[in-house]
């Protein structure tokens, strides 16, 4: 019985996201014309699994107390690169997937030496490398254009079993293969010490500088697959820094909608994966009650407001502020 309150308490913002996405859901589909079609879950899952999973790349560095501001550009970067290398036969196909999460390797890798050994602030770190990943995508793909191949891009943008989206599988092998293994690891659950309190974690032994260079590396490798899907969705590369900027700042939303907080310690990639989904279902709301899509950002806007505001809930019962470091 107490495992069963302990776990539903450390997972419980996590639920709660799940709760407010179906919900939300249930009335964007209840008042949509067509209903629940595989069509309409498809194009909803294509749109949800890119932020998803960018919310995944920031929820690792997040969890080290942290920040990932280039997530965005890493994700525009891999869309550019992808356009350009992910074609012809399918050897020449493999080979340029391998070519587009090696390059998110490399972002995560440089973001992540310049934090622990340069000893710079994630946020200015990741904002200056954040500005050459664009230049890069420039300098790749100056206008839109491209191609992929694209048996490789239906068969990841489709549906399977009958009318279930593929990309939905897609995101299920991300947590199973990324995700997982990495919770479940060391090095994990060094991440989730150093969040915490990262003098107590170095006086413990543990490897402050490993822990903050895999969630780093694992979240460039991630906002690269982001950007690989992001390909195979508009058969085309852009660098565009508007989409950029708001795939940033939307997988902060959704870290914090899920649950995991800011000052690292606490939270999970799959709270971030339903915050993401609440974002996202956000706009499909506004599609079905025809409201103006300008209203976007202020709705997003609130939705971030409230769940900040719930997070920092705990802070009016802090007493002494050295609480908020224990």
């Amino acid at each position: 019985m107490r495992d069963w309150r302990f776990h539903l308490a450390e997972h419980q913002r996590t639920l709660l996201a799940l709760a407010v996405f179906l919900a939300m859901f249930t009335v964007y589909i209840s008042n949509h014309s067509a209903g629940l079609t595989p069509n309409v879950a498809t194009t909803a899952a294509n749109k949800a699994v890119l932020l998803a999973i960018v919310a995944m790349a920031q929820t690792l560095p997040v969890l080290t107390a942290g920040l990932d501001l280039s997530v965005g550009m890493v994700f525009i970067l891999a869309n550019c690169l992808a356009s350009s290398i992910v074609v012809g036969s399918p050897a020449m196909t493999a080979l340029g997937v391998l070519g587009v999460l090696g390059l998110g390797l490399a972002c995560g890798l440089v973001n992540g030496l310049i934090v622990v050994y340069g000893r710079l602030q994630p946020i200015i770190t990741t904002l200056a490398t954040g500005a050459c990943y664009y230049g890069f995508a420039l300098a790749l793909r100056p206008t839109p254009g491209g191609d992929i191949n694209p048996d490789f891009a239906d068969a990841l943008t489709g549906q399977v079993f009958g009318g279930v989206p593929t990309m939905l599988f897609v995101l299920l092998a991300v947590v199973l293969v990324v995700w997982v293994p990495y919770r479940r690891s060391v090095v994990g659950r060094a991440a989730y010490a150093v969040g915490s309190n990262e003098a107590a974690a170095y006086m413990s032994g543990v490897d402050v500088g490993r822990a903050k260079l895999t969630a780093y590396l694992l979240s460039g490798l991630l906002a690269a697959i982001a950007g690989l899907l992001l390909t195979c969705l508009t058969y085309s590369g852009e660098a565009s820094s508007p989409i950029g900027g708001t795939y940033t700042l939307n997988s902060i939303a959704a870290v914090v909608i899920g649950g995991t907080s800011l000052f690292g310690g606490a939270g999970s990639a799959i709270g971030s994966i339903f915050g993401a989904f609440v974002l996202r279902t956000v706009e499909d709301l506004l599609f079905v009650f025809d409201l103006p899509p300008l209203w976007q950002p202020l709705f997003q806007g609130v939705v971030l407001l409230a769940a900040v505001s719930l997070g920092a809930l705990r802070l009016l019962k802090i007493r002494n502020r050295l609480e908020l470091f224990g």
